[in-house]
């Protein structure tokens, strides 16, 4: 529609998950880092959860995307399923047949594919997209399903994928031990208003064909202020604005335009009338059922937790860092553990919720102390076992070929044939006669 009038290859706002139009932000970054580490690693779950049209999506292909020929990877997109449907979804995806088997036997044939793509060399993924559907006995399969392992490592890593309600539902009771083998968590946490601008303009010149449009920054402002620094949003908010642009033949995105834009957009339903929430978002109810929610370290909001992230490119081993200790005591002191009482109950001012506060918050920073040393003890083990299971270099021979024989001369044969005669009679009592004298 509007790609010839301001000189672009394609719409650059499309709501399909592009992985050419990645802004690779800050989140993002450390997203991708820490979704390569799980895999490296052998990690068994890895979770990344977010807002709707935060680009899980997106980062997901991303990540598809750079893996090599040697991963075997499976994608459940449609997630309303009962736990036979789950397995069933998954041997099909892996191109295994499952009609007409018990379960028993579907897990014998998805066992022995793992066992087979292992002494193949290859790594297999399964990716649940949209897991927050997933009810309560899938999830328990999937867990189940992580049993399949080596001595060494898993033989199926999975990769969770899904919208804030499914670290809520992680944290349920009924799901204690699928939570324990979450190894890497990350939440995806909107733009700030920085990288609004810097996305925004990032994807007009990934379309741009000549010199790139570019939004200027009181209207970046304003387009976060209105999306919050969701992805999504933003890219609503964009392409209805070179759509306007457009229709009035303006080179340039001011203000006034987005004034219009807004209006519209808020007068069609697509965005919520300026000055009022959307739904669950703050809200003082929402925010202190919110806040009174314990929410363990790994699945702590804006916070990547599990092992610390070699910086990419880099390959030493994760330990437990005075940094990563660090980083465990903020979160652990961040995360409510209680609802504090009303004033005027119990001694007054809450000294004794406060007491039991910090002893709580004490034992947490104790829990994941421990848990780093465990992890330390882990990976150093794991690295002297590759040390002592790397093949010694074999020994290089050199081939010295032997000296060409010396040509003797025929002088040089007489005079031995004479010397070595002489000798020889000698020893045998065999003089050479005397020469007669004349």
């Amino acid at each position: 529609m509007y790609e010839r009038f301001y000189e672009l290859r394609e719409r650059p706002f499309a709501l399909s998950p592009d992985p050419d139009y990645l802004y690779p932000s800050r989140v993002h970054r450390e997203a991708l880092d820490y979704l390569r580490y799980g895999l490296e690693s052998h990690a068994g779950f890895v979770a990344i959860t977010g807002e709707i049209g935060s680009g899980k999506t997106t980062l997901l292909q991303t990540l598809l995307r750079g893996l090599d020929s040697q991963t075997t990877v499976a994608r459940v997109v449609n997630t309303m399923l009962e736990p036979r449907e789950l397995l069933e979804t998954i041997m099909i995806d892996f191109g295994l047949d499952p009609s007409g088997r018990s379960k028993p036997l579907l897990l014998r044939d998805l066992a022995q594919y793992l066992v087979d793509q292992r002494l193949a060399g290859r790594l297999v993924l399964l990716v649940i997209d949209e897991a927050q559907n997933l009810s309560f006995p899938a999830l328990e399969e999937l867990r189940m399903l992580s049993n399949l392992e080596t001595e060494k490592s898993k033989l199926l890593q999975i990769l969770l994928v899904g919208q804030p309600n499914l670290r809520e539902k992680l944290l349920s009771p009924e799901l204690e031990q699928l939570r324990q083998r979450i190894t890497v968590s990350y939440h995806l946490a909107p733009l700030d208003a920085g990288e609004t601008a810097n996305y925004i303009n990032h994807r007009l010149r990934r379309a741009a064909l000549g010199a790139p449009l570019e939004f200027p920054r009181e209207v970046t402002a304003l387009i976060h202020a209105r999306s919050r620094g969701v992805p999504r949003i933003i890219n609503v908010i964009c392409d209805a604005a070179l759509v306007f642009g457009y229709a009035e033949e303006r080179r340039q995105i001011d203000m006034p335009l987005m004034g219009e834009v807004l209006a519209e957009l808020e007068t069609t339903g697509v965005l919520p009338v300026a000055g009022r929430a959307p739904a669950g978002v703050g809200r003082p109810e929402a925010d202190t059922a919110a806040a009174s929610m314990p929410r363990p370290a790994a699945i702590e909001s804006g916070v990547p937790t599990g092992p610390i992230v070699p910086a990419v490119g880099t390959a030493a081993p994760a330990v437990a860092t005075p940094a990563l200790v660090a980083q465990a005591a903020a979160v652990a002191v961040s995360a409510p553990v209680a609802s504090q009482p009303a004033a005027g109950v119990g001694n007054g001012d809450g000294l004794e919720w406060r007491v039991a506060h910090l002893d709580q918050r004490e034992q947490a920073l104790q829990q994941r102390e421990r848990e780093l040393a465990d992890q330390r003890r882990v990976l150093a083990e794991e690295y002297r076992l590759l040390r002592s299971q790397r093949p010694a270099a074999p020994a290089v021979r050199v081939h010295v070929p032997p000296p060409p024989p010396r040509a003797v001369t025929r002088f040089e044969t007489a005079r031995q044939d004479t010397i070595w005669g002489r000798f020889k009679r000698f020893m045998l009592g065999t003089a050479a006669p005397a020469i007669e004298e004349n």
